[in-house]
């Protein structure tokens, strides 16, 4: 490697180890954590294709019930994000049969972290100077909501990687002309996609970096038109064919607004106060934000206005879904970092003209670093395990259950417990004839509740103790 590039290299690899080291904190936590339910469900496809085989097309998991569809899934069909990771992450566990299905899990979204990182490093470096990009890098890589989700099961952190990585490609095409950065910018933007249609906000920043190119536009222009017509294809071809399992497409129109919350004063309360202000910046650093606008280059002021652009047109158009879940705006992350960097850049020039500058950079590091105290202060809870309960539970259950057995694990519709037991079923109780119709054959529970009773005196106990009882449901009592 050329050693002028590995020496511009330092800052980013030195920040990179900064952010992997911060979000290896409890890299093996169980999926008991917050947002449990949403990364049981995601960790169960990996499950699946482990135990039965990877098949891109037929994704699965372990929720029979019609709690996401509204409809009985007797399959488990998952028609979601399209698998590609589930099954990437299940081959390799299949090829190496020790390692831990949720560790690996955790530790590949935590590598997607750090993609995401590096794109960030470059846009900064590049539209606004390499202090920018420094700062950015930091910032994502030393946000606390950025690093619980850099290392949670879900789908965003591949999104985020791949998203702006394409960000980080296009920019690149439009400077070199590469043709290898154009193909793999609208290869990254179709994966985008497909792992989350969300990703379809994003394209004001392509637009205003098309904008801002001065030379050969029309030509530029067709060619990115092309490159995003293509781009989308893979989504409508996988949209129309999860059309054919609708029992597996969770229903999702309430996302847009089912509770008529948006643009009210609760919408803005909550993603601009106790989201943007309160949780992600800790209160203190949102005075970077404001600050990050002032004296743009015209290139900066397109770009970063057409991708907040984008961001505050996916919380309008998802007003429901942003307020009640807090992982969708890890869609702005990328662009907060890159303007609290110029922020807090443009905050320490300006202090520095009336004191030092190593002063004006203490005070700008101060104030950052009481916003992330006060960040942690919040989402230091989303590591919590409230229920550990149904970890020992489900290892109990694991190895006393046959392989094939169905179970039905209570825990008000959230599937965490489920997934402890490592079997398919339903994470709810009630109607249980009708369950044991459908294939139900245990019952395991942490609450000894009237139904756990009725059960009990019905069915075999299998084992029960002070904690949990697991029934079998195929076997009545004489």
């Amino acid at each position: 490697m050329n050693f002028k590039l590995l020496l511009k290299l330092i800052p980013l690899i030195l920040i990179g180890l900064l952010a992997l080291s911060l979000r290896l904190y409890k890299i093996d936590s169980p999926v008991l954590d917050w947002h449990s339910f949403r990364q049981a469900d995601t960790a169960s496809v990996t499950r699946e294709y482990v135990k039965n085989g990877v098949d891109l097309l037929h994704p699965k998991y372990h929720d029979l019930s019609n709690i996401q569809s509204g409809q009985d899934n007797p399959e488990g069909y998952r028609m979601v994000e399209f698998p590609i990771i589930n099954g990437l992450l299940a081959t390799i566990i299949r090829t190496f049969p020790n390692l831990d299905l949720v560790t690996l899990s955790r530790f590949s979204s935590v590598l997607a972290s750090l993609i995401t990182l590096a794109a960030i490093y470059y846009l900064g470096y590049t539209w606004s100077g390499k202090t920018v990009g420094v700062i950015a890098a930091i910032v994502f890589a030393t946000l606390p909501f950025a690093i619980y989700y850099s290392r949670a099961i879900l789908p965003e952190p591949y999104l985020l990687a791949t998203s702006t990585t394409a960000i980080a490609c296009f920019q690149y095409w439009l400077i070199t002309k590469r043709w290898w950065s154009y193909v793999l910018t609208f290869l990254l933007l179709g994966l985008s996609f497909l792992l989350k249609p969300f990703a379809v906000f994003l394209a004001p920043v392509f637009l205003g970096l098309l904008i801002a190119e001065r030379n050969n536009l029309k030509l530029l222009q067709w060619l990115a038109i092309a490159g995003l017509s293509l781009s989308i294809v893979p989504l409508f071809l996988w949209r129309d064919w999860i059309q054919n399992f609708p029992t597996g497409i969770p229903v999702s129109d309430w996302l847009y607004n089912g509770n008529g919350i948006r643009l009210r004063p609760a919408w803005f309360r909550w993603l601009i106060w106790e989201r943007v202000t309160k949780l992600f910046l800790g209160y203190t650093s949102i005075v970077f934000l404001p600050l990050s606008i002032i004296y743009p280059k015209n290139k900066e002021l397109l770009v970063y206005s057409c991708w907040w652009g984008g961001i505050v047109a996916f919380m309008i158009v998802f007003a429901t879904g942003n307020v009640q879940h807090d992982y969708y705006q890890n869609l702005m992350l990328p662009v907060l970092a890159l303007s609290l960097g110029r922020g807090m850049t443009i905050l320490a020039r300006a202090l520095s003209k009336k004191l030092l500058p190593l002063l004006s950079w203490v005070i700008v590091i101060i104030l950052y670093l009481v916003g992330v105290s006060i960040s942690w202060m919040q989402v230091r809870g989303f590591y919590n395990i409230n229920h550990w309960e149904y970890q020992r539970v489900g290892k109990v259950a694991d190895e006393l259950l046959p392989a094939d057995a169905l179970v039905i694990a209570p825990a008000m519709g959230d599937t965490m417990f489920l997934y402890q037991t490592n079997r398919r079923g339903w994470p709810l109780g009630f109607d249980i004839d009708q369950k044991i119709s459908a294939g139900a054959t245990h019952y395991v529970t942490t609450s000894k509740d009237d139904e756990a009773n009725e059960l009990k005196a019905k069915y075999t106990i299998i084992k029960e103790s002070d904690e949990y009882v697991i029934i079998d449901l195929t076997k009545k009592k004489s």
